[in-house]
């Protein structure tokens, strides 16, 4: 008679590539949903800020000119007057990296006087 070797249980690998295949996927769907900036634009470095995609921000550049997606606007209260009423509560600011924090303020405070409900600095997040 012959002597069985014992068998060895082998992982089941198959399970864990699945997961990473379906990882892989909702990583590149959830990567391609936000609008794209000005290429131009360079933005402020944070760390550990909580941040909302900008889709709908008005873009302040480091000359002081704002933008909002292509679009030049004259004033913060021109840009409000182009949003449905419900979109003013929460207004996302994106400035360039380079613009003087005055100006910035300066911004925030013109879209606060024309009834901007939240202004959102949006900036990019720091690497620990």
């Amino acid at each position: 008679m012959r002597r069985s070797r014992p068998r060895t249980e082998r992982e089941p690998t198959t399970a864990l590539i699945n997961i990473v295949f379906l990882m892989l996927i909702f990583f590149l769907v959830a990567g391609t949903l936000a609008a794209p900036l000005d290429p131009r634009l360079s933005l402020v470095r944070t760390a550990e800020i909580e941040g909302a995609a900008p889709a709908d921000a008005l873009l302040i550049h480091a000359d002081g000119r704002l933008s909002a997606g292509a679009a030049p606007v004259a004033t913060p209260a021109d840009y409000l007057a182009t949003l449905p009423e419900d979109a003013r509560a929460r207004i996302r600011l994106v400035p360039d990296r380079d613009l003087p924090a005055t100006l910035l303020v300066r911004t925030g405070r013109a879209l606060r006087a024309a009834d901007a409900g939240e202004v959102v600095v949006v900036t990019e997040r720091g690497l620990p």
